[in-house]
């Protein structure tokens, strides 16, 4: 073994290495964390290393920075410059300032968020008609990279075609694999100030409602019962779940409401063909947040 790996120009000891896997303590508190992020998204590592340890928790701020880092969250607030967010990577300019928002296929927008199991986590991407709140596509990874968003982006796009699209600044949208594609099909791109949450507000309001409503409700053991529990979800979202800020309509009623001549990927699911999701005798879940 010492002398293949002299051969191979590699570390014996990286070889015997075998990967530490996250804790059952770290994973309790990224829970924590997680939850207490969508309603302080502000609080970086040092407020959260106090509220944790309000909560009898102890924990340092290297700790919790690192969980942070992991869960790739970051307090939200405004910064001196533009970031950078990776070497060779472009940052566009936000374009959606002053701009009115009328019609579906205006504006796509894209976001990640870490997804809570009880052996480990998973990141989901989800794509949005910001008119409508329709969830074009989704996917779920172990790890974030730009492969996951790239197929999430195809998938949308066999659906209908923006004139802008806009997500924030993390090296997953930034790369070529994402923006690439969107420079091919003539799509512009916005991307968000650096720090400024509210650049993408409707696509942050809805992890706080996939997380409250299913996810924290669920509790999924691994990442099959979290790709059917959340597929589940957003057809329930898109089809069935009537949504205030558009007179209580659905966003599948909404997006759909865009004339035929006008939307290049045709209409997506009807609700005939959609299982509606109600209540069952032997249904045993808490009530669900609104």
């Amino acid at each position: 073994m010492t002398r293949q790996c002299q051969l191979l120009n590699i570390s014996r000891s990286g070889l015997y290495y075998q990967p530490v896997g996250v804790s059952g303590e770290d994973l309790a508190l990224m829970k924590l964390i997680d939850r207490q992020y969508l309603a302080t998204p502000f609080y970086g590592a040092r407020r959260m290393a106090v509220w944790l340890k309000k909560q009898n928790h102890l924990v340092n701020r290297k700790h919790v920075r690192r969980l942070m880092a992991a869960m790739g969250l970051k307090a939200i607030y405004r910064r001196p410059k533009t970031s950078a967010p990776a070497t060779g990577h472009r940052v566009f300019p936000y374009l959606l300032n002053g701009l009115k928002i009328t019609r579906p296929n205006q504006v796509w927008a894209a976001d990640i968020t870490f997804i809570p199991m009880a052996r480990g986590f998973l990141y989901l991407v989800a794509i949005m008609d910001w008119y409508s709140r329709y969830v074009l596509s989704w996917r779920l990874s172990n790890t974030m990279d730009a492969g996951f968003c790239a197929d999430a982006l195809e998938e949308a796009l066999r659906k209908g075609k923006p004139e802008i699209f806009n997500t924030d600044q993390g090296a997953q949208f930034t790369g070529g694999g994402f923006a690439g594609i969107l420079e091919w099909h003539g799509i512009r791109t916005s991307m968000d100030g650096k720090g400024s949450y509210n650049d993408n507000l409707f696509i942050e309001r809805l992890w706080r409602t996939v997380k409250y409503e299913e996810v924290y409700l669920k509790a999924y053991r691994d990442g099959r019962e979290a790709k059917v529990g959340i597929g589940d979800y957003f057809r329930f979202y898109n089809s069935e779940r009537p949504h205030q800020a558009l007179g209580y309509r659905t966003p599948a009623e909404v997006f759909n409401s865009i004339p035929m001549d006008n939307a290049p990927g045709g209409l997506i699911e009807s609700l005939a063909s959609v299982t509606l999701r109600t209540a069952e005798p032997n249904l045993n879940l808490t009530p669900i947040l609104s």
